[in-house]
């Protein structure tokens, strides 16, 4: 008879913290696509941290400037609300990627009033989930154009100036993003195939 290891408190610990995080994984989604759920997240999380603290705790990440940049426009959005209001979206965002390998993004959870416990529609997912992986396809050109001190249209003028280390800093904070479109995209595709493998099984309703 073969002895099995207990697995480690530790270990169970996080197990049980990450599930309640991201709700239970769905039937029949492999390891590799949780991972990259929460590989998803994590690609917004430094750009975030960066723009906070450059931003609104002045941190020197950047060199100021009280001139506007010569060609931008108005100014809609500013002051300390909005870089708090950008990030937590942007990690909101980057957090529904669970729903691709979780119950509650086939199933959609008992507490949705009017809503709750109907299986969500496979396109109803893949569609917006789809889009977003294309348009996020943006941050490999915008980072790349950023490299070469130029804005998005190509013009030579930027609003980002920094130097030395602030270069690298910035390089690694916003670096993940490119990664982030096509993470979504493999999830996607992984979603959309497997969906359309089973469709007549039907997840466990989250709670």
């Amino acid at each position: 008879m073969s002895a099995h290891a207990a697995p480690a408190p530790g270990r169970s610990t996080v197990h049980r913290a990450l599930a309640r995080l991201h709700g239970r994984t769905a039937a029949g989604v492999p390891r590799w696509a949780v991972w990259a759920a929460y590989a998803t997240t994590l690609t917004v999380l430094p750009s975030c941290t960066w723009r906070i603290a450059a931003i609104t705790f002045h941190v020197p990440l950047l060199e100021r400037s009280t001139a506007p940049v010569p060609g931008h426009g108005a100014v809609v959005f500013n002051g300390l609300w909005y870089v708090v209001a950008l990030s937590v979206v942007s990690e909101a965002l980057a957090y529904l990627a669970f729903g691709l390998v979780g119950e509650w993004g086939e199933t959609v959870p008992r507490w949705i009033p009017g809503l709750g416990g109907r299986r969500v529609p496979t396109l109803a997912a893949v569609i917006p989930a789809g889009l977003g992986a294309v348009a996020l396809l943006i941050f490999p050109y915008a980072l790349l154009m950023s490299g070469l001190g130029r804005m998005i249209d190509g013009s030579h003028r930027t609003g980002l100036v920094v130097h030395g280390w602030q270069s690298v800093v910035f390089v690694v904070a916003y670096g993940p993003l490119v990664a982030w479109g096509p993470l979504l995209g493999l999830l996607t595709v992984h979603y959309y195939r497997r969906r359309r493998r089973a469709p007549g099984v039907t997840a466990e309703p989250a709670s």
